[in-house]
């Protein structure tokens, strides 16, 4: 199959960001994304951002869903969204080398290293990119409006299963974002279980790919 982009800002394969606050499930969506667009058809690679380590490559190395080889890690080194905003060009050069290596590459996933509510991603480094919040982190995270939360191309609220257990109102903090985001995707999911994720990757494939 080959990935077309709607509206690429670029040449090459899709290139799409996973953004989010620290432990909100976002290499956990990344394991869940992976075996599914695979399954697609969909040649793809991945890109992880870290502080100083490679522990998030490391791990999606270990998982077997995709050739070690075609997983690579930045360790920003600084504020992680420094890598994917201010200065992305590791996040580039990761990209250029992964495409080279592996063409035709049809998606490149990139994941931003854990930060703030405010981050948010380079157009020159992505096509298209998600957002990732969780019920941990309490409901009232959409009445912040974060930059993450309110121009992402794709909201996700994860962990969902758990939002009884945390005191969350979901049904409140899903009625909240759809109300901050003024009419821009919403998804729900639980990346433990791998509920609410062929959604992602349906609205991927509509919005970002043409392989329908």
């Amino acid at each position: 199959m080959s990935a077309i982009l709607k509206s690429q800002r670029h040449p090459g394969p899709a290139r799409v960001g996973i953004g989010g606050p620290v432990g909100s499930g976002k290499t956990a969506l990344l394991e869940q994304l992976i075996p599914r667009f695979i399954a697609r058809g969909t040649e793809i690679a991945v890109i992880t951002n870290d502080l100083v380590t490679k522990e998030d490559a490391e791990r999606i190395k270990r998982s077997g869903l995709i050739a070690a080889d075609r997983v690579m890690a930045v360790e920003t080194g600084a504020c992680p969204h420094t890598a994917i905003r201010e200065d992305p060009t590791l996040n580039l050069q990761a990209a250029e080398f992964l495409e080279q290596r592996f063409s035709p590459l049809d998606l490149i996933l990139i994941e931003s290293g854990g930060d703030n509510l405010a981050s948010s991603f380079s157009l020159d480094l992505v096509d298209y990119w998600l957002f990732v919040i969780d019920v941990a982190g309490g409901d009232d995270i959409p009445r912040k409006r974060g930059l993450g939360v309110l121009q992402c191309d794709l909201l996700i609220i994860n962990k969902i299963d758990i939002a009884r257990y945390v005191r969350v109102d979901l049904a409140r903090m899903t009625r909240e974002a759809k109300e901050v985001r003024t009419g821009k995707p919403l998804l729900l999911t639980n990346c433990a279980t791998g509920d609410g994720v062929d959604a992602v990757v349906e609205q991927i494939a509509r919005e970002v790919l043409f392989d329908r």
